[in-house]
């Protein structure tokens, strides 16, 4: 079956969903990134081989910039363009890593943020090509 022949079902909703979660989700991420840059610049945890000490603005940029380019990717699927599809799977599958590396220090909202980023793979990944006909 080509794009032409695709017909928008009651599906296409999980592809605008996922156009939404990235929107809100790309903003949310450059308030943790601007939160690391401008926050202290050490962050201090206490492990089993002793105290570890981690310089955050490297954290905070790579929040920042990936937020800025999953608000960019999240508007231009709002738009129905098909290469944002591709690259949305693959920005929302770096923002799960990195939340899988946050997990202990906020495990509610890495799991809620990581449950996010599962429903929005399905939906751009099973349901996407029915954007493109909307």
């Amino acid at each position: 079956m080509t794009d032409n022949d695709t017909t928008v079902t009651g599906w296409v909703g999980w592809g605008v969903f996922a156009a939404v979660v990235l929107i809100i989700s790309g903003i949310i991420n450059i308030f943790h990134g601007l939160q690391a840059l401008i926050g202290p610049d050490t962050a201090y945890f206490l492990g089993e081989a002793g105290l570890f000490s981690l310089d955050i603005e490297a954290w905070g940029w790579f929040h920042l910039i990936l937020g800025v380019l999953i608000l960019l990717v999240g508007l231009a699927l709002w738009g129905g363009a098909t290469w944002a599809r591709v690259i949305a799977v693959i920005l929302v599958a770096l923002n799960a890593i990195a939340q899988l590396t946050l997990i202990a220090a906020q495990p509610w909202l890495s799991l809620a943020v990581l449950a996010l980023d599962i429903l929005v793979i399905y939906a751009l990944t099973v349901h996407g090509r029915e954007l493109k006909a909307r």
